[in-house]
């Protein structure tokens, strides 16, 4: 399998022999299913926030800033948005006039809205000989519009990732999702010296056009939020790609000879993440942004949740402090009172009837780790994995963000259980990764390795097998306390494809 040639390219990539023969022994016996107990609702695991919940925790957190908190949002944003134009890469493969796609087509839509579009602007200076402000012109020039929107020789979105990406329409400039990023970033990730710092990360590939765009916009921004930002990139590291095999599971090489390697998917930034320093880190995709006159209840939501978390994160330490220094019954009770409370959680039965010293050592452990706050929107067809019961491996109930794919779909139990939940995940989380010391947890060691998942791609006409690992906010957290929370759809405002930019969401006010 694993020849002696083989091994250059491991050492380069800072992958093990070793490493990648427990890759394929994954390969042949799967990953085991996630069993799930039960979905997360309002009424057992997710916290409804009424308005005077929003103006508390608002309050916490800003009282946490003016303490010196070092607020940080991270924004995973490598990859080509290729996907987002999958519809107009579909249409160039076999252009036909527009008046013979049905009415709802989405390039249809394109060409019809197509002064809507943020981009629109940029488009026309390719046509300088056209009024595209005329639909009739538009039209008959549809299959020009669109090569030059996704091809190389015009705006080359189909290549470009979407942080890149022209968003929403201003009276000034446009704006693309990552200078979006930093407006909202100055609103709730601001530090008490008005500094907000962002970390995005990128592909290699990318990383000189995000600088080009962000020293275009900095001073603009900088002036205009009255914030100074501090800007981080971060690559997907090497040695967290996967190897890709045949369906017998023997490896995959390229054409010359090579093993082929594929990105570990999202899950791999946990190292990333790993790699931060900040008191509190708000985490949140490249594609859910909206133009600033949206962004007042996003605020609100964004600073209340952190309030939240900081509140919990304060409870756990003085908690941990006590526990540190003596141990009674009356102590031990407190802090399951909290469990119960904050956490929605108790510990195992088993340590119901054990010695205080028992339970004592239990809850010190169960209590410093990581911690996430995350929100969670009622779930209206959106795509995307959800909250729910999941018990640990020492039979206690915690709060998981479960995709389907962790699920045993053939069981209808399961997929009952699966199919019940009321929410989903839109991204939208708060971490705290310091101890109680004011230490860096390493994240590595609250991973369920277990979580990944395989999946079948197609590469040059070959099948082959890839082992996407425990992802970001799935497996990659499972072991940090977790807190789900109710946030309103409106907060929630993703671009899957070029025509979810048509919403009103992100349109002009």
């Amino acid at each position: 399998m694993i020849q002696n040639f083989d091994l250059e390219q491991l050492q380069e990539k800072g992958i093990s022999k070793e490493a990648i023969e427990q890759q394929i022994e994954r390969f042949k016996e799967g990953f085991p299913a996630l069993k799930v107990e039960r979905p997360a609702s309002l009424t057992d695991g997710i916290i409804p926030f009424s308005d005077k919940f929003i103006k508390s925790y608002k309050k916490v957190y800003h009282q946490e800033i003016d303490k010196d908190l070092q607020p940080l949002k991270f924004v995973p944003a490598s990859g080509a948005a290729s996907r987002m134009f999958k519809a107009l890469y579909q249409y160039l493969e076999n252009p036909v006039k527009i008046s013979e796609l049905s009415g709802g087509h989405p390039v249809k839509q394109v060409v019809t809205e197509l002064p809507k579009f943020a981009f629109f602007g940029e488009l026309k200076k390719f046509f300088p000989e056209h009024d595209l402000e005329n639909q009739d012109i538009r039209v008959s020039l549809a299959p020009q519009l669109i090569g030059k929107i996704i091809n190389e020789d015009g705006l080359n979105y189909g290549s470009l990732p979407k942080g890149l990406i022209l968003f929403h329409k201003y009276p000034d400039a446009p704006r693309t999702s990552m200078t979006e990023h930093l407006a909202e970033a100055a609103l709730y990730a601001k530090d008490k010296n008005g500094k907000a710092v962002i970390h995005f990360t990128v592909s290699p590939e990318h990383l000189d056009p995000f600088k080009a765009e962000l020293e275009k916009t900095r001073a603009s921004m900088e002036n205009e939020t009255e914030t100074s930002f501090g800007v981080e990139f971060s690559f997907q590291k090497p040695h967290t790609d996967t190897i890709a095999v045949l369906p017998n599971n023997e490896p995959f090489r390229d054409e010359n000879g090579k093993l082929f390697f594929r990105p570990g998917g999202h899950g791999s930034l946990i190292e990333n993440l790993n790699d931060c320093e900040a008191d509190i880190i708000f985490i949140k995709n490249i594609d859910n942004v909206v133009p600033e006159h949206k962004l007042s209840l996003i605020t609100d939501y964004k600073q209340a949740l952190g309030g939240l978390a900081l509140e919990i994160r304060n409870n756990i330490f003085s908690y941990i402090s006590r526990l540190q220094e003596k141990s009674s019954p009356e102590l031990i009770d407190d802090v399951r009172n909290f469990l119960r409370e904050a956490l929605h959680t108790d510990y195992p039965k088993h340590l119901m009837d054990a010695y205080i010293d028992e339970q004592r050592a239990y809850l010190l452990q169960f209590l410093n780790r990581p911690i996430r706050v995350c929100g969670m929107v009622k779930n209206e067809g959106e795509p995307g994995g959800g909250p729910f019961w999941v018990k640990d491996k020492n039979r206690q109930d915690t709060l998981q963000i479960v995709e389907s794919s962790q699920i045993d779909m053939d069981n209808p139990d399961q997929q009952k259980i699966f199919e019940g939940s009321t929410h989903f995940n839109p991204v939208d989380l708060v971490c705290i990764t310091k101890d109680h010391n004011g230490n860096k947890f390493d994240l590595l060691n609250y991973i369920d390795p277990e979580t990944g998942f395989i999946s079948t791609k197609s590469i040059g006409g070959n099948t082959i097998k890839a082992i996407e690992l425990p992802g970001l906010w799935n497996g990659a957290m499972a072991n940090w306390l977790t807190i789900f929370v109710e946030v309103p759809v409106e907060t929630f405002n993703p671009v899957k494809t070029i025509n979810d930019l048509l919403r009103p969401a992100h349109q002009p006010a």
